[in-house]
C-alpha cells in the first residue's frame, strides 16, 4: 500500500469532519471563514517563521528545489495563457484566471500538513512546504497583477509594480516566511518562551486548516446546482486545467528538480507539492473580480476530489523511480 495513503486518509477525514459540522449547522455558518482568517493570519506565519528560523539557511535555500518548482509553475502557466488567449484573444483577464487555477496549488492548507504527516520528524518536510507556498505566494501576486491591468474599466495611477508590491507586503505567508529566513540568516536564537509559543500556536495550522476546507467544500456543493455542475463545456474546461494542475506541472517539476540535481527526498516533496490542487485563494480572487467565478469554484472541487486518487499513483511512481 502506498505510504501517502495513511496521512492522505487523516487529511481526507479532518475534511469530511469538517463537511459533515457545515452540512449538519453544528456551528455558526462563518465558522469557516473565521477558522480561514486564523489559520491565513496567525497560525501558517508562525509555524512557517519557527521552522525557519529554526533551519540553518543553507538547508533553506535550496537554489535546485526554488528553480525546479518556480519554473514548473511558470511554465504551466505560460502554457495555460497561451492556449486560452489563442481560442479568445480578447479575454486576457479569463486567462489569467485559468493559468493561476492551473499553477497555484494549496501548498499551505494541504501541503503543511500532508508533508507533516507524511514525513513526521522530517524538518525539511515544512521547510519544503514553507518554499512552495512562498513561491506560490509570488505567482499569486504576478497574476493579480495581470488580473487588475486587463479588467480595468477606468484610468487608475498605481503601477503593476505597486500593484504587485501591495499583494506581497500585506500577504502573512510572506511576511511570516521571510522574517523567518532573516533569522535564520543571522543567526538569531529567539527565546524558548516566545519559540514554544510559535511551535503551540503554528501546531493549531494544519487540522483548523483542513477543518476549514471541509467547510468550504460543503458550502460549495450546496451552491450548486447539478445543471450548471454537470455542463459539457465546464467540465472539459475544469477537467483540462485539472490536468495541467495536477498531473502535467508535477510531471515538469519533477523534470526539472531532477535536471537541478535535487536529492531525491526533497524532490519527491517537490513533486507531491506540485500536484496538490488548487487552493482556494484562487477562487477568492476570481469572485472579488467576477471572472470565472463559478468555474474557479467547482475546479478547486473538483481537483481537491481527484487529488485523492492521483496523489497515491504519483507517490507510488516516485517510489518505484526511487
Amino acid at each position: 500500500m502506498s505510504s501517502i495513503l495513511t496521512p492522505l486518509i487523516a487529511v481526507f477525514i479532518i475534511m469530511l469532519l469538517g463537511s459533515i459540522v457545515q452540512k449538519l449547522r453544528l456551528l455558526p455558518p462563518d465558522t469557516d471563514l473565521i477558522l480561514n482568517q486564523f489559520v491565513y493570519y496567525i497560525a501558517f506565519p508562525a509555524i512557517l517563521l519557527i521552522v525557519l528560523a529554526e533551519t540553518h539557511i543553507e538547508d533553506i535555500i535550496q537554489w535546485g528545489f526554488v528553480g525546479g518548482f518556480s519554473l514548473a509553475m511558470i511554465i504551466t502557466y505560460a502554457l495555460v495563457i497561451g492556449v486560452s488567449l489563442w481560442c479568445k484573444p480578447k479575454q486576457q483577464a479569463v486567462a489569467a484566471m485559468r493559468a493561476l487555477n492551473a499553477t497555484f496549488g494549496n501548498t499551505a492548507f494541504i501541503g503543511i500538513p500532508l508533508l507533516s504527516l507524511l514525513f513526521p520528524g522530517h524538518k525539511m518536510a515544512l521547510v519544503a512546504a514553507a518554499i512552495a507556498s512562498l513561491l506560490s505566494v509570488f505567482m499569486f501576486a504576478f497574476a493579480l497583477v495581470s488580473i487588475e491591468l486587463a479588467s480595468r474599466n477606468k484610468q487608475s495611477t498605481d503601477h503593476a509594480i505597486i500593484i504587485m508590491a501591495n499583494a506581497l507586503y500585506k500577504n502573512p505567508i510572506v511576511v511570516g516566511s521571510l522574517i523567518g529566513i532573516g533569522l535564520s540568516a543571522f543567526h538569531i536564537t529567539l527565546p524558548a518562551s516566545l519559540a514554544l509559543v510559535l511551535h503551540q500556536v503554528g501546531n493549531t495550522s494544519s487540522p483548523c486548516a483542513l477543518f476549514a476546507i471541509g467547510m468550504v467544500l460543503a458550502k460549495a456543493l450546496r451552491h450548486q446546482s447539478i445543471t450548471n455542475m454537470f455542463s459539457l463545456s465546464l467540465i472539459a474546461e475544469l477537467s483540462l486545467i485539472n490536468l495541467l494542475k495536477i498531473i502535467i506541472q508535477p510531471l515538469i517539476a519533477f523534470g526539472l528538480l531532477k535536471l537541478f540535481g535535487v536529492e531525491h527526498e526533497l524532490l519527491t516533496m517537490g513533486v507531491l507539492l506540485a500536484a496538490l490542487p488548487t487552493a482556494a485563494s484562487v477562487y477568492l480572487l476570481a469572485d472579488r473580480y467576477q471572472i470565472n467565478a463559478n468555474g474557479s469554484a467547482q475546479g478547486i472541487l473538483y481537483g481537491t476530489l481527484v487529488t485523492f486518487i492521483s496523489l497515491p499513483i504519483i507517490e507510488t511512481l516516485l517510489k518505484s523511480y526511487a
